[in-house]
């Protein structure tokens, strides 16, 4: 993929290997975004609306660090890649199932991919620490500590002791 001009003085190795990074863990998050929405519109049960609304907040802050790491790519003279198609080839995740409506099964689906994501987020920190480029490191730890508290929730809906 071609790369623009930029005056951002960071090394061209930086640049190169933080994009890499940004766009995979780009197509991940968008993955994530979509299949949260997914949960959320076919989620049934006894908590529906406690989940429901939990979810929705979850995409909204899924969808700001979306912009940010997109951007941060961009900014590096990259391309963000976020077409449907891209992310069906890039992402990471298993691909959500549609046929599941229990509050338990979509929390449990939810918890695998984004635990996935958080795992990834917090090697992806380290690469582009290691790579020279504090800035990526800087916004995927936000991204991170988001999908850490996320998960927390999620999982806290399945850990009720009886």
């Amino acid at each position: 993929m071609s790369s623009h001009a930029t005056r951002n003085d960071l090394k061209s190795n930086a640049k190169k290997v933080s994009i890499e990074i940004l766009n995979a863990r780009l197509a991940e998050a968008i993955d994530l975004a979509l299949l949260t929405k997914q949960a959320h519109w076919n989620i049934k049960g006894p908590h529906f609306i406690a989940v429901h609304e939990m979810l929705d907040g979850f995409r909204a802050e899924i969808d700001v660090h979306v912009d940010t790491i997109a951007e941060r790519a961009v900014q590096l003279g990259g391309t963000a890649v976020g077409t449907t198609q891209a992310v069906a080839e890039a992402t990471s995740l298993k691909p959500y199932p549609i046929d599941i409506y229990k509050t338990k099964d979509h929390l449990a689906a939810l918890i695998d991919r984004y635990a996935v994501a958080a795992n990834n987020a917090r090697a992806a920190i380290d690469e582009t620490d290691e790579a020279g480029d504090a800035d990526a490191a800087d916004i995927l730890t936000a991204y991170s500590r988001s999908l850490d508290k996320a998960l927390w929730f999620l999982e806290a809906h399945t850990q009720e002791k009886e």
